[in-house]
């Protein structure tokens, strides 16, 4: 088995933590802090909805115009480029906001889905339409996110979660990853152990 593509997050993932989602809840008077926030602006009444989705936007504009890129994602983009592996985004962001984060910052994705275009994480639908959008299989691909969604949407795939581990409560959805890794570059010790790991076991 060898790894055949790589689908990242956006948010937290490629780029710092700049969105504060405890505020945005605030903000949308949702009081229970771990509730999804797109879940409940799913149950609000059409006006309550337009505000919200008013709140959201602002929050998430500010943080693409903000962006800062993870230590190392720019090396590690161009370096799966040169390898020839699809790279793919997913994200709950918009993709205004993610375009304007791979124009601002010089990334390269082969395909990019945002929740608008279909179920969005933790269902695996995105990763599947990326999977088959790049013709790879989800088990020979890799999923890099930091936070639960992520890895849940990975795992709906039949694909193999990578949790990197800039959320603060990352500790907590590390038993939902396949992998964790502290450090983007650590991708490349994933891709080679497990290709040494088919290597051994087709001897």
């Amino acid at each position: 088995m060898s790894i055949e593509a790589v689908i990242f997050d956006l948010d937290g993932t490629l780029t710092e933590p700049l969105l504060d989602f405890a505020q945005i809840r605030a903000e949308m008077g949702i009081t229970c802090p771990k509730a999804d926030i797109l879940g409940e602006i799913a149950k609000m009444t059409p006006e309550r909805q337009q505000q919200a989705h008013q709140i959201l936007f602002n929050h998430e504009q500010y943080a693409a115009q903000n962006s800062r890129l993870n230590d190392g994602a720019g090396e590690v983009m161009a370096k799966l480029k040169a390898m020839e592996l699809p790279i793919g985004l997913l994200t709950r962001n918009t993709m205004e906001n993610a375009r304007l984060v791979a124009e601002t910052h010089g990334l390269e994705f082969d395909a990019m889905l945002d929740r608008h275009s279909g179920p969005a994480k933790p269902d695996g639908f995105g990763v599947k339409k990326l999977c088959d959008t790049f013709g790879v299989s989800p088990g020979n691909t890799l999923v890099v996110g930091d936070f639960l969604h992520d890895l849940l949407a990975a795992t709906d795939a039949g694909a193999i979660a990578v949790l990197l581990k800039t959320h603060p409560k990352a500790d907590e959805f590390a038993s939902f990853a396949d992998y964790a890794i502290g450090h983007l570059n650590e991708i490349f010790d994933i891709i080679q152990e497990i290709e040494t790991d088919s290597i051994k076991e087709s001897s």
